[in-house]
């Protein structure tokens, strides 16, 4: 994927890492050596910062871990310069799991804390006076670096239960809202909080450190995305796929050309179309596709179209859409009943039965 780096696969789980990490390290290594001039203390400093990312890789894996118990998948564990995301297929809706699930991460840096703490003399470094810790703390040896990294996964644990939607602790604070509000009601209570405490993040990161500004944005929008979200999810709730399916469509053959392509395009609004032979579906081909071979208008339909799709079947519930969209990163689906096509569903429709469903709980609230 355009600007990340996979790493591997951790527990069938892919690792990636963005570029910007890289940003992170020159920074932290220039701010090191102008502090101090030593290569060794530089060199000390790198490596903590790709151990504590080791941290953040297994506090992700808790959280991926845990929600496979119930069922829910993770696609890829990403390292960003201001932490880790998991990304998980959806959050779990029972209370109870979702409590587990956002739990699972610090839980992790609990055991890594307890652990370091067994190994170092933890009680030394309380048992003098501030000064000679001070020399103490400032020897590169091994620890100290063990001391630090204790301290880095004692601070994640208390940081990511701040209750800010969504991190770990305003994950937690909507699962016990959860327990006896709505979903929807305790979401936007937690993302409401979550957004609060943004906005004093970003106000803090101008004075404290700027890394608090970008975790200021990842929280405000993140917390809105998500309360969108639940709501749009509520909506459609019940709601099946036939109730949101475009009919009038134009249908392709294999032996269609680009060039006639591009005139239902320039003479319609669709922008993506369903290829079709003998009344068996057998591929899609997108705006995008149609675009990429404009310059070679012969070129047929059979050769640019997308032969990996998923028809849906008109009695699926949209909520299934919905998590196909974020799972196969596609936005367009052949429709069929018993098998044969009766139209095609896409974002687009789906988000104009979402706005109508909206006008129309808003009309009966009122």
């Amino acid at each position: 994927m355009k600007g990340f780096l996979r790493l591997g696969k951790i527990a069938g789980i892919q690792l990636e890492v963005h570029w910007t990490f890289a940003l992170l390290l020159i920074w932290a290594g220039f701010i090191e050596f102008q502090n101090s001039g030593n290569f060794e203390r530089v060199a000390v400093n790198q490596g903590f910062i790709l151990v504590l990312m080791a941290c953040v890789v297994l506090h992700e894996l808790g959280h991926a871990l845990t929600a496979r118990k119930f069922g829910i998948k993770t696609q890829r564990i990403i390292l960003l310069p201001i932490g880790g995301v998991a990304t998980l297929d959806k959050m779990p809706e029972k209370p109870g799991q979702e409590l587990l699930v956002a739990l699972a991460g610090p839980a992790v840096n609990v055991v890594i804390a307890i652990i370091l703490s067994l190994i170092i003399p933890i009680n030394s470094y309380f048992n003098f006076d501030n000064i000679m810790v001070e020399e103490m703390l400032y020897a590169p040896n091994l620890q100290n670096f063990l001391f630090y990294l204790f301290i880095a996964n004692i601070m994640l644990v208390v940081f990511n239960l701040i209750p800010a939607f969504p991190m770990d602790g305003g994950r937690v604070l909507r699962a016990l809202l959860a327990f006896r509000l709505s979903r929807v009601q305790a979401t936007n209570i937690a993302a409401s909080i979550g957004q609060a405490l943004a906005v004093v993040f970003f106000i803090l990161g101008f004075f404290v450190n700027p890394f608090l500004i970008l975790i200021a944005f990842f929280i405000f929008f993140g917390a809105y995305g998500e309360n969108q979200m639940v709501k749009q999810n509520s909506l459609l709730q019940g709601h099946l796929v036939k109730e949101a399916t475009l009919t009038k469509i134009s249908v392709l053959r294999p032996d269609n050309n680009v060039q006639e392509v591009i005139e239902i395009l320039l003479a319609g609004t669709e922008k993506d179309f369903v290829v079709a032979q003998d009344e068996d579906v057998i591929g899609i081909v997108t705006q995008k596709d149609v675009i990429k071979y404009a310059k070679t208008p012969s070129t047929l339909v059979r050769d640019i179209m997308d032969r990996n799709f998923t028809p849906i079947d008109e009695s699926t519930e949209i909520l299934r859409v919905m998590e196909l969209v974020g799972k196969e990163k596609k936005s367009f689906f052949p429709v069929t009943k018993n098998s044969k096509l009766i139209g095609a569903i896409d974002m687009a429709n789906i988000s104009e039965f979402i706005l109508l469903k909206a006008v129309y709980w808003n009309k009966i609230g009122n």
